[in-house]
């Protein structure tokens, strides 16, 4: 089977898998306003951090080329400056969907720069639109051929580092980082992908990633889809798993990477990283350069999102034993596993991982290793 598809598009229609529902239901939305895709974002009907961003620069570039075709021209086609001051606050607005995921803010960020330069040489105000449209439609398209290519330098880099100790190697990832969390491919599970794509994959292990069960839900059914061998563990059986199989490393992605290589990933990465280094087993940021943030020294300055209290209580899926509707469809419901009214819950999306606990940082155009003695990165001098 195909890999399956997180954002549709068809000229200026966009639609995006609702992930809440994945992996009982496949139901497609539309997206028809800047205003429906915030609230994708946010309430995680499409998550993962280059999907996300593709998403928002695709109804970006809605939006405007929904202005062109108006008859008469929207009035804030009438100047530059106008413009510009229907332009910056949606993109202002588009990055408060969900601030730790550094490639929403590199999206909104570099049309805020073709903003400006294109007014600086003053262009007309419909002439700059179709600029911006042009680059937003740029951003959401370049990300597969990125992911590709990082799996490809990611595996290859692996392949040889194991070199001939194992035949077929066995990877454990954490979240969702596959088709499903960006344009296409994915990350680390491109990653996973391309080592199965080239006979070198055994076993790809992956934690079911409470509280949104990412893992549970969405990497086995892409797993599933593209015949990958696999295996599934809760969050807590990392440890397990090390002492019992072999495995030859862990692959993540990232949500923001900070110059010296700390990394903000899902919740659950730095518990998985920190076993990884007892058990003396390379643990591999697989993330596109855009993830890289040079303004940010180290993890401390990253913005970490907690997520509202009660979805900590809640957990989504099919009735068992199977249950269907009228339609046919799986009926789904949403319980509550603790106690209600439940006081002192702590839910961050996302934790850091210290560079010390990296072995490799891999993008679209590198590999980076720590320097010998070394226990950080210079992500700017690659």
């Amino acid at each position: 089977m195909d890999a399956l598809k997180s954002i549709r598009i068809d000229g200026d229609k966009i639609e995006i898998v609702n992930q809440l529902l994945l992996p009982h239901t496949i139901e497609y939305l539309k997206i028809q306003t800047v205003e429906e895709a915030h609230d994708a974002i946010k309430s995680m009907k499409i998550r993962g951090a280059p999907a996300i961003a593709s998403l928002a620069a695709l109804a970006f570039a809605a939006n405007l080329s929904s202005a062109l075709q108006t008859s008469p021209p929207a009035a804030f086609l009438s100047s530059p400056e106008a413009l510009a001051a229907h332009v910056t606050p949606i993109l202002d607005y588009l990055y408060t969907a969900r601030p730790t995921a550094v490639n929403l803010g590199a999206a909104t960020r570099r049309l805020s720069r073709l903003l400006q330069s294109s007014n600086d040489v003053q262009h007309d105000a419909a002439s700059v639109a179709r600029e911006l449209i042009a680059e937003a439609k740029l951003i959401a398209g370049e990300d597969k051929a990125q992911n590709t290519r990082m799996s490809q330098l990611g595996g290859d880099w692996l392949h040889q580092r194991v070199g001939g100790s194992a035949k077929y190697l066995n990877v454990l990832t954490v979240c969702n980082t596959g088709s499903l969390a960006t344009s296409g491919y994915g990350t680390a599970l491109g990653f996973i992908t391309y080592l199965h794509e080239q006979g070198l994959l055994d076993t790809a292990y992956y934690t079911q990633t409470a509280p949104y069960h990412q893992g549970s839900r969405l990497t086995a059914l892409e797993l599933k889809t593209l015949n990958i061998p696999s295996t599934m563990i809760c969050d807590t059986m990392v440890g397990s798993l090390f002492q019992h199989k072999t495995i030859h490393a862990v692959a993540v992605g990232a949500d923001r990477i900070a110059k010296n290589g700390d990394t903000a990933n899902k919740i659950g990465t730095y518990n998985a990283a920190v076993l990884a280094a007892r058990h003396n087993i390379p643990f591999v940021v697989v993330a596109p350069t855009s993830t890289v943030d040079l303004d940010i020294t180290d993890g401390s300055s990253i913005p970490i999102e907690h997520r509202p209290a009660i979805e900590a209580c809640l957990v989504r899926g099919a009735l068992y034993p199977s249950t269907v509707d009228a339609d046919g469809k799986k009926v789904q419901a949403q319980v509550m596993v603790t106690p209600s009214d439940l006081e002192g819950i702590y839910n961050p999306s996302f934790d850091v991982t210290p560079a010390e606990l990296i072995t490799a940082i891999v993008t679209e155009k590198y590999v980076a290793v720590k320097r010998d003695g070394k226990t950080s990165f210079d992500l700017s001098k690659e």
